[in-house]
């Protein structure tokens, strides 16, 4: 067998296989039907004017379409930007660009950004996150440096403890906001901390925002990276950039749609890296994107379902297991009495409910991994399933 790219040696297998395997030998308890609460997959129905759309715009699948994507779906995508975090403007020619949903964009941004060859090319992340930022950091040729969420500070990553000698080899840093798996928001102080280190080291910004749509208050929407700097005064976006989706938005996950918008150089070598990539969109998913970031109403609605969902459930888990209303996104983070492993492993046998240990998402970093001792529920099936689900996770907590 001829040598493989030795990087890929470096690749931890990811949560649902480790899950997967785990369980292997778990047999679920056959008298009560299975729910998997642990993938985040949204399980509402995707609307109508997406799906409408996306059937009308198949006419188009008569062409190669471009990478940079249609000015139609360009605009509808920064007149959502520009309405939803209050900016004076954001030029969607140049700061906005689509992606086949913000998972591929937010691995292949690093190979575009990142210099491995520099020494000690370093990569940033919360600890736990999204494996595709560990991913993306190695392939980058780049090492990865944890920063450890703070469960004394309500799960703020530790971004002011990190050494000035890391920050100075520091080329990207990924910022989850909300936060995957703990739903929490970065606050303005936070973003202008990260803000201020960029301007000094050079660092870029990636801001993953693919949960920023799912929240339970209409008068408090999360900030967003985009808004925070144009509140600071950075209305070009120098060095930053943030990803969205549809997927959780608008219930669309296989639609692969999403978006790039930020610092136009970046947004411009972004572009460079993806003709060669190959990730352009089908002009129907073009269609369907151009209708959903155009209609708030169902956004509105499926929001309203994540709230009903949330305040039922949330007070009935954390009178067992003290998980905290997240300030967005659709997981409970919740505190396991026994390993979070081992606590999975019999929800299954015992309840036939699946979730997904906490361990698995972070890494030992520091002298801790700070995802061990909790688990991630994401509350994506109806309200009766969700419910059942629950009533059956205190039921086992009860037991411990």
């Amino acid at each position: 067998m001829r040598p493989l790219n030795p990087r890929l040696s470096r690749l931890k297998p990811y949560p649902f296989e480790r899950l997967r395997l785990w369980l292997a030998d778990v047999t679920p308890n056959p008298a009560l039907p299975p729910i998997n609460l642990s993938i985040g997959e949204p399980k509402h129905p995707t609307p109508p004017l997406i799906l409408e759309a996306f059937a009308a715009g198949a006419a188009g699948l008569a062409h190669y379409p471009t990478t940079i994507g249609t000015p139609a779906l360009r605009e509808a995508i920064g007149g959502w930007l520009a309405r939803r975090h209050g900016l004076a403007a954001i030029d969607a020619a140049t700061q906005v660009l689509p992606v086949l949903g913000s998972r591929e964009a937010l691995f292949a941004f690093a190979q575009t950004v990142v210099d491995g060859s520099r020494a000690g090319a370093t990569v940033v992340m919360p600890n736990p996150c999204y494996q595709i930022y560990e991913g993306a950091a190695l392939l980058s040729g780049a090492e990865p440096y944890c920063v450890n969420v703070d469960a004394a500070r309500g799960f703020a990553p530790a971004w002011s403890e990190v050494p000035d000698d890391v920050w100075a080899r520091t080329q990207l840093v990924y910022v989850c906001s909300p936060d995957n798996p703990t739903g929490r928001v970065t606050t303005q102080a936070e973003w202008q901390l990260l803000f201020d280190l960029s301007d000094r080291h050079g660092f870029v910004i990636a801001a993953d925002e693919c949960y920023s749509e799912v929240y339970f208050d209409e008068a408090r929407p999360p900030l967003g990276a985009l808004g925070a700097a144009h509140a600071a005064g950075r209305h070009t976006f120098p060095r930053l950039v943030t990803f969205g989706s549809l997927s959780k938005r608008s219930n669309a996950p296989g639609l692969r749609s999403g978006y790039v918008a930020g610092d136009a150089a970046l947004v411009k070598a972004f572009l460079l890296y993806r003709t060669y990539h190959g990730s352009a969109m089908s002009p129907a998913v073009a269609a369907a994107s151009v209708a959903a970031w155009q209609d708030e109403a169902h956004v509105r609605a499926n929001r309203a379902q994540y709230a009903a969902k949330f305040a039922a459930l949330q007070p009935r888990l954390a009178a067992v297991l003290p998980a905290a209303m997240p300030d967005a996104a659709f997981y409970l983070w919740a505190p396991t009495p026994i390993d979070d492993t081992v606590f999975a492993r019999r929800l299954v046998a015992e309840q036939a409910v699946t979730v997904l240990p906490g361990s698995y998402f972070g890494r030992d970093a520091h002298g801790a991994n700070p995802g061990r001792g909790y688990v991630r529920i994401a509350l994506v099936a109806s309200l009766d399933e969700c419910t059942q689900a629950i009533e059956r996770i205190v039921a086992l907590a009860r037991t411990l």
